[in-house]
């Protein structure tokens, strides 16, 4: 049995409503990493619609089961209701093992991610890079700090990389909201939805705020879970697949 037939990947997100309900992203991303053939099996299942994260499970056959989460912090979610809901489709038993991985709001490669598509916007919209600022738009929460640390912490690297004249966090539930956020920007902004998909707060409320801010050089650049991400998690599996697997022997470069 070669490495890749050892493990499947279970794609786990919150699942949509609102906004047309639109999971597509979820599964055109299944579908991608199936082309690609990153795991014998490549499954995807949702906390609240179809198919259920058990639905999915039962999909996957594999000894080893590789669990990427599509959300964009390390909260309730992905700490206590996803484990919970693995475990009621009997996950760990003795024939499979289960490896959650970090969330896509913490995988390392997201920042990068995030700069490649925010200097995109701002070519199309004849903007300068040095010139324009970058607001990162989440869920947030007065009950919970894990999606303000997530989003702080990618705005910090986002910094880091010094391409922007300055890179802000901003909430809907949570202060500072939008408005506030870019009354703070010196000039023309782009803002990226930190969201999985076309659902209520990705495809009305975020489209909506921007509209009511009534700023001709402010950008969307999108829902990042909308993007092309199947490098991110492709790479996110294999590392973890590398760590676990012969490859760890290997030079770097071949895993």
């Amino acid at each position: 049995m070669s490495d890749i037939d050892r493990y499947g990947v279970l794609l786990a997100a919150h699942g949509e409503r609102g906004g047309g309900a639109d999971n597509a992203s979820v599964e055109r991303l299944a579908a991608e990493l199936g082309r690609r053939g990153l795991a014998a099996d490549i499954a995807f299942g949702f906390v609240k619609g179809a198919p259920t994260i058990a639905q999915a499970v039962k999909a996957l056959t594999t000894p080893r089961i590789i669990v990427y989460p599509l959300f964009f912090s390390d909260g309730y979610f992905t700490k206590i209701r996803l484990p919970q809901l693995l475990a009621e489709a009997g996950l760990p038993d003795a024939k499979r093992s289960v490896t959650i991985l970090p969330p896509l709001g913490l995988d390392p490669g997201l920042a990068a991610l995030v700069a490649a598509n925010a200097a995109r916007t701002m070519r199309n919209n004849g903007y300068a890079e040095r010139q324009t600022g970058v607001v990162l738009l989440a869920h947030g929460s007065t009950k919970d700090t894990a999606s303000r640390r997530a989003t702080d912490g990618l705005a910090e690297r986002l910094r880091a990389l010094q391409r922007f004249s300055a890179v802000r966090s901003a909430f809907l539930e949570e202060e500072p909201a939008l408005e506030s956020a870019i009354e703070r920007m010196p000039g023309p902004t782009v803002v990226i939805g930190l969201f999985a998909g076309q659902g209520l707060h990705g495809a009305e409320d975020v489209p909506r705020l921007i509209a009511g801010l009534r700023r001709p050089d402010v950008a969307f650049a999108g829902n990042v879970g909308t993007w092309d991400i199947a490098d991110a998690v492709a790479e996110a599996v294999r590392r973890v697949d590398c760590a676990r697997s012969s490859c760890a022997s290997r030079a770097p470069s071949s895993c």
